[in-house]
């Protein structure tokens, strides 16, 4: 995927499509042309207020992963990625989020329904990402330490995410805080990446 600058740009066309749907249902439901029981999910207005408790929070858990990679000395074991790939990453955090943030989701059925749903998305959410596995012309696990750090911290992302989403200084079940804490972990490490010398070219 990091190196296939064709499925690259066709994805991130893919989510920006994807993107503009769900502001364009925003902008509907402000304007009060559509009903928000209607829209993508969580297609509602929230307050600067939320955001930024989305984002402080987001970035609090990327400079504990940080600090815990050198601490660990696992910073060495980084991916390096493409330009390209930054920007795919940061297209994809809206449509993980209106996926999983929005759509994975259950509320209504009880603390312990939500809960469960909660951390049974997360570790899904977490494993889908490839760093305790790899695709070599078939799945290959790969069980090392840098992996099951990576995960961990993926999975913790992904609860600060349903936070966002359930909490209730987001009383209108907004996306937006959702979207700006991914967006400021993901930017944050594309960020990290370009200082430690692991963004590398522009595909």
């Amino acid at each position: 995927m990091n190196d296939n600058p064709f499925a690259l740009v066709m994805l991130i066309g893919l989510g920006g499509y994807f993107t503009w749907l769900w502001a364009s249902d925003l902008k509907a439901v402000r304007a009060g042309r559509l009903d928000p029981a209607q829209a993508l999910p969580g297609a509602r207005s929230a307050s600067a207020r939320a955001c930024v408790i989305a984002v402080a929070g987001a970035l609090v858990i990327l400079a504990a992963e940080t600090w815990g990679e050198i601490a660990l000395g696992l910073s060495a074991e980084q991916s390096r990625i493409t330009y390209l790939f930054a920007a795919y990453t940061l297209v994809q955090a809206i449509v993980e989020e209106i996926i999983f943030r929005g759509y994975v989701i259950v509320e209504n059925r009880g603390r312990a329904t939500t809960v469960a749903v909660v951390l049974g998305a997360s570790l899904l959410f977490a494993a889908i990402h490839p760093f305790l596995w790899t695709w070599e012309g078939g799945l290959v696990f790969t069980f090392t330490a840098k992996g099951w750090f990576s995960f961990a911290a993926v999975f913790a992302a992904s609860l600060w995410f349903y936070a966002c989403r359930l909490a209730s200084w987001n009383p209108t079940r907004s996306l937006l805080p959702c979207f700006a804490a991914h967006l400021a972990k993901n930017l944050g490490v594309i960020v990290i990446k370009g200082a430690q010398g692991y963004l590398v070219g522009v595909w």
